[in-house]
């Protein structure tokens, strides 16, 4: 049998039967929520429906299921700001650590497709990881498609960098030890960043974290065809997005969305974290070979039973808890602190 045929037979079949036990919960909740299918959205109806966050926060109601926060996190002081970008300011909020500084800082790009989502959907993940990694985590706001295509988004992120580079000292941060992360479209930011901090002769960052990344054109991979009908995120929801943020066709082949084609060399250490029920599982472990293959130091783990999404499920989703403590300790030994191997 041919891979053509293999992945021919799995059409139609329900790719999240394999997930986590605690992920499978996860998927519940949001199922009894009763999102309507984004790709069956217009875009202001698909910025309305229920999110991965929402079933999280609900599961968290529930008897048997009701988690605490670390007290780290919970000591994570946040307050909402607004950043350059590079066509007026964009909504930020910064999370501060316990503890006296000056912190590391990390420059923090959600996901959502360039389209949906905004800083409330995405606060789990800054929130742990400043605690975790004891820095500071800025998460920065861009301008969405399709009122904004492309290159729009990135030309804010990259705004967002100067300014971090820039800000650092008067944020109780030290300029010295900058990182960027992102998750989803988020990720495809922040290598981008890192890119254009490169291509500029800007401060490079010093470590990147890229969780579950839009990072190649490459519809018809393995991980599409796996999870065309997965949850939360599937095919047809990839598309819309797409066809949401680009002007034409030609934009799929700039590295901006292809990032597989562009440059790698020269970039800084890297973890790519991936899920194994995730359309974008390939283009993570894609990225993740095209990294190496440029010389960059890359540690990519994946998340077998997890969903897209998942980072952030913390609370619930021991996978969620085992890839945070992962992404944190590559981060401290980024910035001089526990070395990974030394990590306990």
């Amino acid at each position: 049998m041919t891979l053509a045929d293999t992945l021919k037979g799995m059409i139609g079949l329900d790719p999240t039967a394999h997930a986590d036990a605690d992920m499978k919960a996860v998927l519940a909740a949001l199922k009894e929520l009763n999102p309507k299918p984004i790709e069956e959205c217009s875009v202001a109806e698909a910025r309305e429906q229920p999110t991965p966050a929402d079933a999280v926060r609900k599961l968290m109601t529930q008897a048997g299921h009701a988690a605490r926060l670390p007290l780290e996190v919970e000591a994570v002081q946040s307050e909402d700001t607004v950043i350059p970008g590079a066509a007026g300011s964009n909504p930020a909020r910064i999370y501060r650590p316990a503890g006296d500084g000056p912190f590391p800082l990390i420059l923090y790009f959600h996901g959502g497709g360039w389209v949906i989502a905004d800083l409330d959907v995405y606060d789990a993940t800054p929130r742990s990881i400043a605690a975790q990694s004891n820095a500071i985590v800025v998460s920065a706001h861009y301008r969405q498609a399709p009122e904004h295509k492309l290159p729009a988004a990135h030309e804010d992120a990259f705004a967002a960098w100067r300014w971090i580079v820039e800000s650092a000292a008067s944020l109780g941060g030290d300029p010295s030890r900058i990182a960027v992360m992102g998750e989803s479209a988020g990720a495809n930011l922040a290598i981008n960043v890192a890119i254009h901090a490169r291509d500029s002769g800007l401060r490079a960052p010093l470590h990147q974290a890229l969780i579950y990344p839009v990072a190649s054109n490459n519809i018809v991979s393995i991980s599409y065809e796996e999870n065309r009908s997965a949850k939360p995120l599937n095919k047809k929801m990839m598309l819309w997005f797409v066809q949401n943020v680009i002007n034409d066709e030609g934009d799929l082949k700039s590295p901006l969305i292809d990032v597989v084609s562009a440059d790698l060399s020269n970039l800084p250490p890297t973890v790519v974290v991936t899920a194994g029920i995730d359309p974008l599982r390939s283009d993570g472990e894609k990225l993740a070979e095209k990294l190496r293959d440029a010389g960059v130091a890359v540690e990519h783990r994946n998340y077998q039973g997890a969903t897209h999404e998942f980072f952030g499920m913390a609370p619930v989703v021991q996978a969620a808890r085992d890839a945070q403590t992962f992404v944190s300790l590559a981060q401290r030994q980024a910035f001089g602190g526990v070395p990974l191997e030394e990590a306990p």
